[in-house]
């Protein structure tokens, strides 16, 4: 009875072995990708992992079947996290920076599922990966087990299909390939370019970019408030993709008539984003220093820097800095390199409703709040305010969609309270791709309207500065699409806005189609340059 236990054993352990390496070894990278075909090759990493565990010393055994179990685990883990920062963020994994960014991925997962729900989901990940390395291991010791002549059968049988495979390989034929090698290297690659490019960064650093003080500019404000707006998500995609066009241009047209109407010009182009999908305070960095921060590095980088941000430059120049970020919910060291003066952060706004899921407040009580809290002192005591918003209620999970209220009766949130009950939680929402685009568009759509409204109701005394900060992830936008979000500039000074017009800019809330693209980066010259010009 004890023959065939062992051969049941020692089938079971080839089958479990191969079944890891093969998923371990043809799982694509790439969401786009995954399919029966992807998985329908012979790896030729497969036949040497089988035979490096047959063939090595008995007393190598447990060592080597360790190593493999890990090293198939740790291609495993960079896969799907190429498959998620693809999905997220249209790019590969990258070990070097993507780490630190841990804790901010479970701050978003926490805000959407629950505490509980997050907690369980890392749990059941990590659990995962500790049973399927548990069970290599098993199966690799029973595969170790068989005796011979099995074993040099087996042996010979894996030794021809890595041969005629490399043959296979070498003559071109489809569905026999080798990719780990250039994976693995691709990726060291990739790590050994991100540390160079931090010596680069640290170059741009040294020389600095633009003004380095803030002394005799941004003349042409005279004593208008300028007020930096950046809506979350807010890209290329949902003003020309066919999907959104038909609300998003009739959105923008209405808002530029409404603004009109209050005696503010307009004028709009396309920035590129230096990041899509989230990471929103890259862009941050990268319009408010003047530099490409396009990575957590060189985010945490310029947070230690001397690079005048555009909040200090306009600091020394006579204004307030403040900043209106509803998202900050924990200590936000970074503030001290923006120079504020003023940070309302969400306890700071004093909201009183209830959250939106993750989305702690609408944008129309964080524009009312900011008015309140900011503004209204401010003047008080006949200062100018220089103020960065963030506005967030477009942010994933894009559920429920608030609505815009009479501005006299926001008070202290608590009337936004039905708002934030009603729709259906993310699990349904997110269940169904196409109701999470016609969300998504919905929350753009709303914040624009309050933006519309809010600036012909406040707008008069301020010069305004509205951009997305980033594309959405490709759920939202399909593959491949551009990084571009649009910018517009409002203000009563008609021959400010002339101005830019003038450098390209369109007339209007709706930017041109062939209008020139600015990087984010470069966009601060150019605010410089012509706010400061009489």
């Amino acid at each position: 009875m004890t023959r065939p236990v062992s051969t049941i054993r020692i089938f079971a352990g080839a089958l479990i072995v191969t079944a890891i390496a093969w998923l371990a070894f043809t799982l694509p990278d790439h969401p786009d990708a995954i399919g029966v075909q992807a998985f329908a090759r012979l790896p030729l990493e497969w036949p040497l992992v089988m035979l490096l565990l047959l063939l090595v010393p008995r007393t190598w055994r447990r060592p080597t079947a360790l190593l493999c179990g890990i090293l198939l685990l740790l291609i495993l883990f960079l896969k799907l996290a190429d498959i998620g920062t693809q999905a997220a963020f249209q790019r590969p994994f990258n070990p070097y920076l993507d780490v630190k960014m841990l804790a901010d991925g479970w701050n978003l997962m926490s805000g959407t599922l629950g505490t509980l729900a997050a907690f369980a989901g890392v749990a059941a990940a990590l659990l995962g990966l500790v049973l399927l390395l548990v069970l290599f291991l098993v199966a690799a010791r029973w595969l170790a087990d068989i005796p011979r002549p099995g074993r040099s059968w087996l042996i010979l049988g894996l030794g021809a299909v890595l041969v005629l495979g490399g043959a296979a390989t070498l003559l071109g034929m489809p569905r026999v390939e080798a990719r780990m090698p250039s994976y693995l290297t691709n990726r060291l690659a990739l790590v050994v370019r991100s540390v160079q490019d931090m010596h680069v960064f640290e170059a741009a650093l040294s020389k600095g970019e633009g003004p380095s003080r803030g002394e005799g500019l941004f003349e042409g404000l005279a004593n208008k408030d300028f007020i930096l707006i950046f809506v979350e998500s807010y890209g290329r995609s949902a003003v020309e993709d066919p999907r959104y066009a038909d609300i998003m241009r009739p959105r923008l047209e209405q808002v530029d008539a409404e603004i009109r109407a209050a005696g503010l010009a307009s004028a709009s182009a396309w920035v590129t984003s230096p990041t899509v999908g989230g990471l929103s305070w890259l862009a941050h960095g990268t319009l408010l220093s003047g530099l490409w921060v396009d990575s957590q590095a060189r985010y945490d980088r310029l947070m230690i820097s001397r690079q005048p941000s555009l909040n200090q430059l306009f600091g020394q120049a006579g204004w307030k800095p403040v900043a209106a970020m509803p998202a900050i919910t924990m200590d936000w060291p970074e503030a001290g390199y923006y120079g504020y003066r003023q940070v309302l952060a969400a306890a700071d706004l004093d909201y009183r409703g209830k959250p939106f899921n993750w989305v702690t407040m609408p944008d129309q009580y964080t524009l009312s709040a900011f008015e309140r809290l900011g503004r209204a002192p401010a003047r008080a005591a006949g200062e100018k305010v220089m103020a960065e918003i963030a506005l967030i209620s477009s942010h994933a999970p894009w559920t429920p969609v608030p609505r815009l209220i009479d501005w006299e009766t926001v008070g202290d949130g608590s009337v936004f309270n039905a708002q934030a009950e009603s729709g259906d939680p993310p699990s349904v929402v997110w269940a169904d791709p196409e109701r999470v685009r016609r969300q998504y568009i919905q929350t753009i759509d709303y914040s624009l309207e309050t933006l519309g409204s809010y600036m012909a109701r406040f707008g008069k005394d301020a010069v305004f500065v509205i951009l997305g900060d980033h594309q959405p992830a490709a759920i939202i936008t399909g593959p491949n699409a551009s990084r571009a979000v649009p910018i517009h500039v409002v203000s009563a000074d008609r021959e400010l806005i002339a101005r830019f017009e003038s450098e390209g800019f369109h007339p209007g809330m709706l930017p041109a189609a062939q209008t020139r693209e600015w990087p984010m980066n470069a966009m601060r010259q150019v605010l410089i340059d012509l706010f400061s010009a009489r």
